[in-house]
C-alpha cells in the first residue's frame, strides 16, 4: 500500500486530525459555576473594560487562526476551501504537536482580496495571530499587506515567510560547508510566485551579493513589462547586471540555485555551468526540478529538496511553530523582518559547527529543542525591535 493509499484510510479512521479539549474539569455545580453562568460574567466585564485581558482571562494568547481560500493548495493548485481543509487541520496539529501552540483551521469560500480581508477582520478578536495559509499570489501579498495594515496582531503567510525563513537558514549553513560567502554569492530562484519573492526578499536582508529571478518568461529583468505588480518591486532588487534570457542563461556560473516552481526544470547541463561546489535547493514538491542523485553525479556539492526521502529536507515545520510560539509568548503586534532573520539564524544555529556536512544542513524536524530556540531567538527580536507589548 502506498502513502497515499494509507494517509486516506488513516483520515477516515481519524475523521479530523484535531479536536477541542476543555482546560478546566466541570463535573460538579461549583466548576459549572466557575467556568460559565455565573462566575463567567465578571471577566466578562474585566475585559469589557479592559479590552487587553482578553489575552489573560481566555485562550486567545495561545490561539492561532489557520486560514485559506483553498487556492494554492501543497502542489494541488485552486481546489477550493472546503478540499483544503485536511491540510488547514495538518497545520493545526503541527502547530500544537511541535511548539504547544492552539491553532483552528478556517477554510473561507471566497476570491476576492477585501471579502477575505473583512472576514478576518471581524474574526481576529479571538485570536493571537493569524497564519494565511494556501492562498495563491499575488492576492495573497494584498491580503497580508492590507491585514497588517489593520490587526494588531502577528499576520504572517507561512507559505512565502516560512519558507524563506528555512530556506535561508539552510543556505546559511550549506554556504559555510562549501567555504562560500553569502555576500559574495549569485543566487538563482526559479519560480517568482509568492514563495520565491519572498525567498529573495530574505536574501536580500541577509545580505547576498547577487540575486537572478527566473519565471515563465523567463529572468526578471528591471525595465520589463510584467503581468504581475510584484515583479515590478523584486526586479529593482535584483539582477544587478541587468542579464536576460533563460533559466541556463542564469545558472551560468552562479553559486546557487533555489526552485519554487515545477518538476525536471533543472538539467545536468545547467548545474554543469556552474561555479564551483554549486548548492542546489530543488524545492518543488513532490517531484522536484531536478532530482538529488542527477544533481550529485551532475557536479552538485550540496542539494536540498522538500521531501523527507532525500538529505537536507528544507521544511516549514522547522519555523512556523516557534515563530508563533515567541511571537505569542510576548504578545508581538507583527512579525517583522527581525524576527524572521533571528528565526533563520536560530535554525542554523541549532546544527553544531562539527556535524555540519554537505547531508546535513538542517537539523533533524522532529529535534524538540528547535521550537524552543527559535521562539526565544524571535521573542528577543520583538522586544529589541518594539513589537512586543509584554
Amino acid at each position: 500500500m502506498d502513502i497515499m493509499q494509507s494517509a486516506l484510510n488513516k483520515h477516515y479512521e481519524w475523521k479530523g486530525k484535531i479536536e477541542i479539549i476543555s482546560r478546566t474539569p466541570i463535573n460538579d455545580r461549583d466548576s459549572l459555576s466557575h467556568a460559565y453562568t455565573p462566575g463567567v460574567a465578571q471577566p466578562c466585564l474585566e475585559i469589557k473594560d479592559n479590552p487587553d485581558l482578553s489575552f489573560d482571562l481566555t485562550r486567545r494568547a495561545n490561539l492561532v487562526a489557520v486560514i485559506t481560500d483553498g487556492t494554492a493548495v501543497l502542489g494541488l493548485g485552486d481546489i477550493g476551501p472546503r478540499a483544503a481543509m485536511p491540510v488547514m487541520e495538518g497545520k493545526c496539529a503541527l502547530f500544537k504537536e511541535f511548539a504547544d501552540v492552539d491553532a483552528f483551521p478556517i477554510c473561507v469560500n471566497s476570491k476576492d482580496v477585501d471579502e477575505i480581508v473583512h472576514t478576518i477582520e471581524m474574526i481576529a478578536y479571538s485570536f493571537g495571530g493569524i497564519n494565511l495559509e494556501d492562498i495563491s499570489a499575488p492576492r495573497c501579498f494584498e491580503i497580508e499587506k492590507k491585514l497588517k495594515e489593520k490587526l494588531d496582531i502577528p499576520v504572517f503567510h507561512d507559505d512565502q515567510h516560512g519558507t524563506a525563513i528555512v530556506a535561508s537558514a539552510a543556505m546559511m549553513n550549506a554556504a559555510k560547508v562549501a567555504g562560500k560567502k553569502i555576500s559574495e554569492m549569485t543566487l538563482v530562484i526559479n519560480g517568482a510566485g509568492a514563495a520565491g519573492i519572498a525567498i529573495a526578499k530574505q536574501f536580500i536582508s541577509l545580505g547576498i551579493g547577487n540575486i537572478i529571478m527566473v519565471d515563465l518568461a523567463g529572468i526578471i529583468c528591471d525595465g520589463d513589462e510584467f503581468s504581475n505588480p510584484s515583479h515590478y518591486e523584486i526586479a529593482k532588487l535584483t539582477n544587478k547586471n541587468h542579464i536576460r534570457g533563460t533559466l541556463a542563461d542564469a545558472m551560468k556560473g552562479a553559486d546557487a540555485f533555489i526552485g519554487v516552481s515545477k518538476p525536471n526544470l533543472v538539467t545536468d547541463e545547467m548545474i554543469k555551468s556552474m561555479a564551483e561546489k554549486p548548492i542546489i535547493f530543488a524545492m518543488a514538491n513532490p517531484t522536484p526540478e531536478i532530482m538529488p542523485d542527477k544533481a550529485l553525479a551532475a557536479g552538485a556539492f550540496i542539494v536540498g529538496t522538500g521531501r523527507s526521502d532525500f538529505p537536507n529536507q528544507i521544511n516549514n515545520v522547522v519555523a512556523f511553530p516557534g515563530i508563533f510560539k515567541g511571537a505569542l509568548a510576548v504578545r508581538a503586534s507583527d512579525i517583522n523582518e527581525e524576527m524572521k532573520l533571528a528565526a533563520a539564524y536560530a535554525i542554523a544555529g541549532t546544527v553544531p559547527e562539527d556535524k555540519l556536512a554537505p547531508d546535513n544542513i538542517l537539523p533533524d524536524s522532529f529535534d524538540r529543542a528547535i521550537p524552543i530556540a527559535v521562539a526565544e531567538a524571535v521573542a528577543e527580536a520583538a522586544r529589541k525591535s518594539g513589537v512586543a507589548r509584554i
